[in-house]
């Protein structure tokens, strides 16, 4: 039995050793081994080596390699972000007066400036490639042009605004991954309405938590979906949203299992509209002119007390972000096709929509990425065929698991990118990727998240790949590691914050008027530096490895979720008196078991099992399942009452218990005796 680890330091070298160690088989790749280096033809046709000379030519700036660029980019804040401006060209109908009021939170950027998402989307617009293509467990590739989005998306911003749609007010989606939901995006954002989406497998309770916040004047619905093979009526999600949402004016069911006849809606959504009616009509397409900072969407990340947080971003600062992120870091090129496989409820659906901006083609799927087996994602990689393939760290560990090699199996000849983000990439799923997918692959490892919608840390074309590692910090992006004082450190485990302001990080969370739960959220442990939440290891040649969570939120799939939803969905469960859930990653896989202090005479049964976990699937979404339900005598609590999930989730992951909590402000330091056993047992 290993004893526990006693301090970050003794944690990181009890994960190394379980990593790159011979406990179960040996490995043949540890953290840091060199896997790829880019050929200086790639390096040479990146977008990142031309921005290089552009800054060269323009403001005379030699950077030599890609440590120089990023240290001129943090250093020099305002002149990087406006030479992304300048090198981008971006649009603007009236110009700004100054690039940044610093401060933080509450950055002012571009002052004066206005401009519109949407129309910098359709100056990309070329006939000879198409603008999507969309693919789903009952739908074949299938292309969408240029002339047809143009066409779909200024016939609809037009019924919405003679719906009286007008700038600013909310437009929200219960709508699964496919191009209906871009078209409603686009002619939204281009009114100057404000966007949020939900993945409809996401319960009614989930849905009304986050879109009552925002009171959404227009509902988009989908009438149901298919994953797994099985087809889910969401009609019934769609009346109740209807009933529940306050201020809904219209609600618009796009049919994509039960048809397009209004005849097929239930009563209660006679009143509702079919998309098809509303497309097809000849309307010019108007771009409402914004300030920079005018809210584009909200989207959701979950704190561990009260309701998610509504994350506002706006036109501006997502338009600049995606330019760096997609244009430069992830070297996305006009007529690539871009894949990243996520539902409308994770940020990388608003990421992979960003694609259009570059001229690069999104490819869009809906369905379970393992149906009817795991190498369906390939399938559509070789099909599409996909130039930039994006998923998630577990789902690279389950190809491993699943013993696929899609290199042999599939013709990836157009595959020059695999991106990974979700949970930290093992050395292991790196191997796998150059082993069993292509030899000649940049594998892009990205961690940010929804807050930013964007990676702090991730790739560039310029660096070689090593095993375990993000190759390089964003530009822009003044990420460090502070150690227990507050310093930075490198070659040391410590907390991953921001120094410096980033245009997207969110303008404000929604109804919190005082900035109370943003300071709460993320200035809170640093005043004016944005804590994040993640233990990383930054190397000495500026690389950075991401170690998980270390706040109580809850990551899964990529998706942050609140622990507080899962508490609000089992508190009426007569058996159960309380319960604590937490999340952490347990030799490079994501581990989420909930524990439940049953009331008397109660036993944890395969059937209360299974009646928490419909509760949750239906409340919330699948994604909220835990990995495991354990009962325990009594949840850990502080003098006043608060459940101590960082320190139980500390001891779990094999921090001793003097480290992990101050006992002296526990009511019942006895309850923490299950945690130390259960983190003993190998």
């Amino acid at each position: 039995m290993q004893q526990a680890a006693r301090t970050p330091e003794d944690f990181e070298e009890r994960r190394l050793t379980r990593m790159n160690g011979l406990s179960v088989h040996e490995k043949s790749v540890k953290e840091g081994d060199l896997l790829w280096t880019p050929s200086e033809e790639r390096k040479e046709s990146s977008r990142m080596m031309a921005y290089m000379a552009w800054l060269k030519e323009h403001k005379g700036l030699e950077l030599n390699d890609y440590q120089a660029l990023w240290q001129w980019s943090v250093s020099h804040i305002p002149r990087f972000w406006e030479s992304v401006w300048q090198f981008f060209e971006v649009q603007a109908s009236r110009p700004y007066t100054e690039v940044l009021h610093r401060r933080m939170p509450g950055a002012q950027w571009f002052m004066g400036a206005e401009l519109n998402y949407a129309e910098h989307v359709f100056r990309s617009a070329s006939p000879s490639r198409p603008a999507l293509l969309s693919c789903s467990e009952t739908r074949h590739v299938t292309p969408i042009s240029w002339e047809e989005l143009h066409q779909q998306v200024s016939s609809l911003a037009a019924a919405l605004r003679d719906m009286g749609v007008q700038k600013g007010d909310r437009v929200v989606a219960y709508l699964p991954n496919i191009p209906e939901t871009i078209i409603a995006f686009l002619a939204s954002a281009s009114i100057g309405a404000t966007w949020s989406s939900c993945s409809p497998d996401f319960g009614t309770r989930s849905v009304v938590d986050r879109f009552q916040q925002i009171r959404p004047k227009v509902l988009f619905a989908v009438d149901g979906y298919t994953y797994g093979g099985k087809f889910f009526d969401r009609l019934p999600e769609v009346a109740r949203l209807k009933q529940a949402l306050t201020g809904l004016e219209r609600v618009i069911v796009v049919p994509y299992g039960s048809g397009d006849r209004k005849s097929n809606l239930p009563a209660d959504l006679q009143d509702a509209v079919l998309l098809p009616d509303l497309l097809g009509k000849e309307r010019e397409l108007l771009f409402e002119q914004v300030p920079f900072d005018h809210p584009l969407w909200v989207v959701y990340s979950s704190g561990t007390t009260g309701l998610p947080k509504g994350l506002v971003h706006g036109h501006g600062g997502i338009l600049l972000e995606f330019y760096k992120f997609s244009g430069l870091q992830l070297d996305i090129k006009p007529g690539d096709n871009f894949f990243w496989f996520s539902t409308t409820g994770w940020v990388m659906w608003n990421i992979l929509q960003g694609g259009l901006l570059l001229g690069a083609t999104p490819v869009l799927f809906d369905g379970s990425p393992g149906y009817p087996d795991m190498d369906r994602l390939w399938q559509l990689a070789e099909q599409a065929p996909v130039n930039i393939f994006g998923t998630s760290a577990a789902y690279i560990t389950a190809c491993m698991s699943a013993g696929l090699e899609p290199g042999k199996t599939h013709d990836l000849h157009a595959l020059k990118t695999v991106g990974s983000t979700g949970s930290p990439l093992s050395p292991e799923g790196f191997n796998w990727i150059y082993e069993n997918v292509k030899k000649d692959v940049w594998l892009a490892s990205v961690s940010g998240g929804t807050d930013p919608c964007t990676a702090f840390l991730g790739g560039s074309p310029l660096l070689p790949v090593h095993a375990g590692e993000l190759q390089c910090r964003g530009l822009g992006v003044k990420a460090e590691a502070f150690d227990e004082t507050g310093h930075a450190v490198v070659d040391e485990v410590g907390e991953l914050v921001i120094t410096e302001p980033m245009p997207s990080m969110p303008l404000y969370l929604w109804k919190d008027p005082d900035n109370k739960r943003y300071l709460e959220s993320y200035f809170e442990t640093y005043p004016g530096i944005w804590r994040h939440g993640d233990w990383i290891k930054i190397t000495p040649r500026g690389s950075t490895v991401v170690l998980g969570r270390s706040d109580s939120t809850l990551k899964r799939q990529g998706v942050r979720m609140g622990s507080s939803e899962i508490y609000g969905a089992l508190e009426d469960l007569p058996e159960i008196a309380d319960c604590l859930v937490v999340g952490y990653e347990r030799e490079g896989i994501y581990h989420m078991p909930l524990f439940v202090v049953l009331k008397e005479g109660e036993g944890l049964t395969d059937a209360l099992k299974d009646k928490i976990r419909r509760r949750i699937r239906t409340a919330l979404s699948p994604r909220h399942l835990p990995d495991e339900i354990m009962s325990v005598p009594e949840i850990p609590r502080t003098l006043n009452g608060k459940k101590l999930e960082v320190p139980v989730k500390k001891v779990l992951m094999g921090m001793p218990l003097e480290k992990a909590v101050n006992v002296d402000s526990m009511s019942n330091p006895e309850a923490m005796g299950y945690f130390l056993e259960l983190a003993e047992k190998p």
